[in-house]
């Protein structure tokens, strides 16, 4: 196995997993994970949709962030519980697909190879963690497994069955 089929595999099994059981908080999505606030269901969708644009467009392509207008609600300093801060759960959650679904698509128009091209657009002095092709989509896959927790934290909040994936 080469390293890209790797990457690849990452980026689709991490989607798998992390949106397995998220549309069935599609009613609970601003459920905090915990009494004193958090990530809950609809921030850490937009956060995920936010950040693989900010890393695979700007980071590693050096072109414009799509998502630019997200920072403020999903990568902010504070997580609201307001919904009218927020776009609609369907919207969030269809973007966060189609972000992931492009970047898949732009791994399979990669060779092994590309993986070693230097990132466009990292920023200074991250360069070990955004500096290549191969840095930046192995972040971007690891980022939605970190927030994994956040989702079960949300859910059990939300009174739903725990779930295994």
């Amino acid at each position: 196995m080469q390293s890209i089929d790797l990457v690849r595999d990452n980026l689709k099994k991490s989607r798998e997993i992390v949106l397995a059981r998220v549309e069935e908080m599609r009613e609970h999505c601003l459920v905090f994970p915990t009494p004193n606030g958090g990530c809950h269901t609809l921030w850490v969708l937009g956060h995920l949709a936010y950040i693989e644009a900010l890393v695979v467009r700007q980071f590693m392509l050096g072109n414009e962030n799509p998502l630019a207008a997200w920072e403020n609600p999903f990568d902010g300093e504070d997580v609201s519980g307001d919904s009218r801060l927020y776009p609609p759960f369907d919207q969030v959650l269809a973007t966060c697909r189609e972000m992931r679904t492009a970047t898949i698509a732009l791994v399979d128009s990669l060779s092994e190879n590309d993986l070693d091209r230097p990132s466009a657009g990292a920023p200074k002095g991250v360069e070990d963690v955004f500096g290549t092709y191969r840095r930046c989509l192995q972040y971007v896959a690891d980022h939605w497994y970190m927030h994994r927790g956040h989702l079960a934290d949300a859910r059990r909040a939300a009174g739903l069955e725990r779930s295994w994936f």
